[in-house]
Parts: structure tokens; sequence; C-alpha cells
């Protein structure tokens, strides 16, 4: 009988989780693992952040796809080119693989495209080309306007852009420089962070002001130029702009989508497609008052519950719980402090911790965790 191929698209957060997973749970001679993506490394997506700040390099952050060998899954770097359910194939730059399982696992697509300007004036804080672009600006920097603009909704790690904000000031305070720049932060919902609620957001509200950090909301960007942000009512000038992109479907799994901006899973992984999953920021996973939040700690989650259905497939025994819907978020404050997030996407409820050094020391336990586990590697730094 041969042996069934799971094929996994993607080498972040949902599709390490659950490649790792299936192996954890059947030997080589059960199943064989292919995970394709189109780089040869992965990183913890809050080490960008450490990357601007100065602490640490981006070689010291990223680990080897190329060690998931050493666990018996097979490594793929193409790109993928088409996905074709009824034949249950897959057309990548470096060949065609067939499968009898597919995770799709891709990540949500940066387009600053989408916005006029963006791409030539403003720099990407998710993208790790531009991260040390960012730095070496902020260290030239002795007076001016610091914007950090969320451009589109939903994006990933919700977050994220309130920390870099943080992060900024404190490398700013370092030297000696703060009370000359501004730094105001720019959303297009009305509160911080909608899907955690009014309390939590205004939790995030109070750590910015405490740092003298601005939040505008209700601002929701239409254009960028050299030197300002234009919005549907209004606008503002800046000197540095660090940008969220708008997120978007990857083109090549638009047919998944049917027409929907993302692919709908159910609390199985599950597409319409059969034995076709999906994980992580390329789904929608409608829960409570919104849908599931784009991050990587549910990506996991999700990754690991596919691969329990994808176990239980081939071997014949039950399948696991449906993804719960929890996890928890970093929020690093810049003094040598973190909060924790914590959300049940299904109650829903959301819970933001004090800031204390026990929740940074978990956050960068969070990090060695994932690489010692999922490719075996040890951050150096």
């Amino acid at each position: 009988m041969p042996v069934p191929h799971v094929v996994v698209l993607g080498g972040g957060f949902g599709g390490l989780s659950a490649a790792n997973t299936i192996r954890d749970a059947l030997p080589p001679g059960r199943v064989r693992i292919t995970l394709v993506d189109r780089r040869e490394w992965f990183m913890v997506g809050f080490a960008k952040l450490w990357i601007i700040r100065g602490t640490r390099t981006f070689e010291e952050s990223a680990a080897p796809l190329e060690n998931l060998a050493g666990r018996g899954i097979d490594f793929v770097k193409a790109e993928i080119e088409r996905i074709d359910p009824s034949s249950r194939r897959v057309e990548t730059s470096a060949g065609p693989l067939r499968y009898d399982y597919l995770v799709v696992a891709l990540g949500a697509r940066l387009s600053p495209e989408r916005v006029p300007g963006l791409a030539e004036h403003g720099l990407n804080l998710y993208d790790h080309g531009h991260l040390e672009s960012i730095r070496a600006r902020l260290l030239s920097m002795e007076s001016g306007r610091i914007a950090v603009a969320i451009t589109g909704m939903p994006y990933k790690c919700p977050p994220a852009p309130y920390e870099a904000a943080l992060l900024i000031d404190s490398l700013l305070r370092e030297g000696g420089r703060r009370d000359h720049i501004d730094i105001d932060v720019y959303g297009p919902a009305p509160m911080t962070l909608p899907a955690a609620g009014p309390e939590v957001s205004g939790r995030v509200l109070e750590m910015l002001r405490a740092e003298n950090i601005r939040f505008h909301g209700s601002c929701k960007v239409v254009s960028v130029g050299p030197a300002g942000l234009e919005f549907e009512e209004g606008g503002a000038a800046f000197d540095l702009l660090v940008a969220i992109p708008p997120h978007t479907l990857p083109p090549v799994v638009s047919e998944l989508a049917g027409g929907d901006p993302f692919i709908g899973i159910d609390r199985m992984g599950r597409t319409r497609f059969r034995n076709v999953f999906a994980v992580g920021d390329i789904t929608t996973l409608p829960a409570g008052k919104a849908p599931v939040p784009k991050a990587g700690v549910f990506a996991e989650g999700e990754g690991a519950v596919v691969a329990g259905c994808i176990v239980a497939d081939i071997t014949g025994g039950s399948g696991p719980d449906p993804f719960d819907g929890r996890g928890g978020c970093f929020i690093e404050s810049g003094r040598e402090m973190a909060s924790i997030i914590e959300v049940d996407a299904f109650a829903p409820a959301t819970k933001l911790s004090d800031p204390t050094r026990s929740n940074l020391e978990a956050k960068l336990q969070f990090e060695r965790d994932r690489l010692a586990g999922w490719l075996d590697h040890r951050i150096r730094a």
C-alpha cells in the first residue's frame, strides 16, 4: 500500500506546527511529509522588532528550514505556481508535487501597492528587508515626526504596531532624542484593538499615553506622499513612516477562497475541497463578534488540529477536538517588561496582564521552544 503524502505549503507557524505534529505522531514509514516555502528560513515574527531595536540581528533570529530533514520532513525551496485540487497536484518552480493531503499555510500577502504612494514613501514594519532601514533612520533622527500607520484591516499580530511604537520610544530615549521627536500611531478603527474590546483597547491606549505616544483612531489612509498621510478625512505629516500595509490573499490560492477575501475554514481547518486544509493568516474562521485574529499562535493551534485530522484519517483513529480559539500575544513595553494579551476567540473574552519582567522572559522562551521543537535550532543571541 502506498505511503500517503502530506504536502504543506508554507513554513510559518501553521505549516511548521502541522508538519511536526504529524511527524511526531507517525514515523516516515507511515506518512511522507513535504514542506514547500519560497524562503529558506523561519523567524518568529516579533523578532523583527528586536532587529529594529538593535538587540538582535537577522542572522541570530532566523532558523534554516533545511533542518526539517533531521526530523524526517522533506523541505523544498520553491514558489507555488498552481494548486489543482481536482488532480491533487501542486505546481511549483521546482517541479510538480502530488499529494494525498494538502495543508495550505502560505500566510497573507503584504500588499503596499493597495495604497498609492505607500511603497515609495513608507517603510514596511512586517518586511524583514526593511528592518535595517527603519533602524538606520531612527538612529539618524535628531528631531521630527514618526508615524506608525495601520493602512488596512485585518492584519497579522494586532498588537505589533503598538509594540513597535513603544520599542521605538525606548530606543530614542536611550539616545537622548525622544523629547525632540513625536511618535503618532494611526489606525482605521476607532480603538487600538477592536477585536479585543474597549477595556483592553483602553489599557493599550494608556500604555501609549504613558510614554507620550499619541493614538489617532478612525484614520483610514487613502494615499501617502513624500512627507504626509492623506486620510478619508484630513491628513498628517511625518518625517519617517513605519507602515503596516494591507494584507491580501496570495493569488495562487484564490480558487480555494471562492471569491472571498480569505479562505473560509471550519474549526477543523477544512476547506470546501476534500483533503485540502488551510490554516493561519490566509483563512477566515468566524468566532464571536469577529473572526479569529491573524497571529502565529492561532495558526499554530489550527495547524495542530489539522495534523490531528490527517493522522486520524490515516490511522483510522479518533479525530482531535475542534480548534479552541485560545492563544496569547505578547506586547513589549520597552522597559525590559512585557504584557500578555490572552484571547479566547469563541467565548469571546480577552485579558491583558500587567507588564512584568517575567512576561518578557516568557516571550523569549516562547521563541526558543518553537525554534528548538520544530527546527532543532538554538538561538545564539
